[in-house]
């Protein structure tokens, strides 16, 4: 699985969502994740939505998943694009 496969998956099952996925490997990922379904959830429950985009993926295609998320405010607000 590729970087922009992740992307893809996690922007279907978080419509409105932006995802960036980055990796040197290709079994281990960094993404940053902007969503306005994070509004109001603390930081693990982010987490849960992005793996639930992710299914089967998360522990066979992709062996480890670090998180940025953030709301559209938030990223705003720390100059994120």
């Amino acid at each position: 699985m590729n970087p922009q496969q992740i992307a893809d998956l996690i922007q279907s099952g978080l419509p409105g969502a932006r995802a960036i996925v980055k990796s040197d490997d290709n079994v281990h990922f960094e993404a940053l994740v902007i969503s306005a379904a994070f509004t109001g959830k603390r930081p693990v429950q982010r987490h849960q939505l992005v793996y639930a985009t992710l299914g089967a993926a998360m522990g066979n295609e992709i062996h480890a998943l670090a998180l940025q998320v953030f709301t559209p405010d938030e990223a705003a607000s720390n100059n994120i694009r």
